[in-house]
C-alpha cells in the first residue's frame, strides 16, 4: 500500500481521534477493496434509512472521480471513436469506475420482492443475483443488528463474497457475520452515522489513491 494511501487513513484518525481503535479495520477494508478491484470485482452495500443514503453515497464517490481525476485509456477511447461520432464528448467527460452498486435504489426488485416473497430478504436476493465469489458486501447497520443486512451477509459469505460491516460500538450481531468490522465508538444512532461518514470517505479516498494517485 501506497505511503500517501496510508496517510489518508492517518488523516483520518487526526480529524477524528476517536477512530483511533479503527484504523486497522479500515486499512483492512481498503486492502480487500484494492484485491477486488484488481481482480475484476465489484462492491455491493445495503443498509436501511440514513445507511441507505450513505450506501448510494459511497456508489457516488466510487463510481466517478472522487478528488483525483480519471481519465479513460487509449484502448477504450479507441473503441468508443470506432463507433460514435460523439466520442470526442463522450470520451473527454467519462470517467474510469471503480464498481460499486448499492442494493437500495431498485425498486422494482425490492417491492416486487417484499410483496411476492420475504421484504427482510430484499438485500439478500440482491447478493443472490448479483454478487459473484471474489465480490466485496458492505453491509451499513448502526445498531449492527438489521436482520435484512445479516442476511445479505450470511448469502453473501455462502456465495465466497468477501464482507465488511459498518457498524455502531460492538458491532452487534453483525460481528460474527463479516470479515472486516467496523464498529464507530458510539451507539446513539446520529452519532454512528457521523462518524461512517469520515470512515468511508477515507476509505473511498485510499482506494482512489492506490489505483490512481500518483
Amino acid at each position: 500500500m501506497k505511503h500517501s494511501t496510508l496517510k489518508i487513513i492517518d488523516n483520518m484518525v487526526t480529524a477524528y481521534p476517536a477512530l483511533n481503535n479503527n484504523r486497522s479495520a479500515v486499512t483492512d477494508a481498503v486492502r480487500f477493496l484494492c484485491e477486488t478491484y484488481k481482480n475484476g470485482g465489484k462492491l455491493l452495500i445495503c443498509g436501511n434509512g440514513g445507511s441507505a443514503s450513505d450506501a448510494l453515497h459511497i456508489v457516488g464517490e466510487l463510481m466517478k472521480d472522487f478528488c483525483i481525476v480519471r481519465p479513460l485509456g487509449d484502448e477504450i477511447k479507441s473503441k468508443i471513436a470506432a463507433v460514435s461520432e460523439n466520442a470526442e464528448y463522450i470520451c473527454s467527460n467519462l470517467q474510469v469506475s471503480l464498481p460499486a452498486v448499492a442494493l437500495v435504489g431498485s425498486a422494482a426488485i425490492e417491492t416486487a420482492f417484499a410483496n411476492d416473497r420475504a421484504p427482510d430478504l430484499c438485500f439478500a436476493q440482491q447478493v443472490m443475483g448479483l454478487g459473484n465469489k471474489g465480490d466485496i458486501l458492505l453491509g451499513i447497520s448502526t445498531s449492527g443488528n438489521s436482520k435484512n443486512v445479516i442476511y445479505a451477509l450470511e448469502v453473501a459469505k455462502a456465495k465466497g463474497l468477501k464482507t465488511i460491516a459498518l457498524t455502531g460500538k460492538g458491532g452487534g450481531k453483525m460481528a460474527t457475520k463479516c470479515d472486516v468490522l467496523i464498529d464507530a465508538p458510539e451507539t446513539e444512532t446520529y452519532k454512528v452515522q457521523e462518524l461512517h461518514l469520515p470512515i468511508y470517505h477515507a476509505i473511498c479516498l485510499a482506494v482512489e489513491n492506490e489505483f490512481f494517485g500518483e
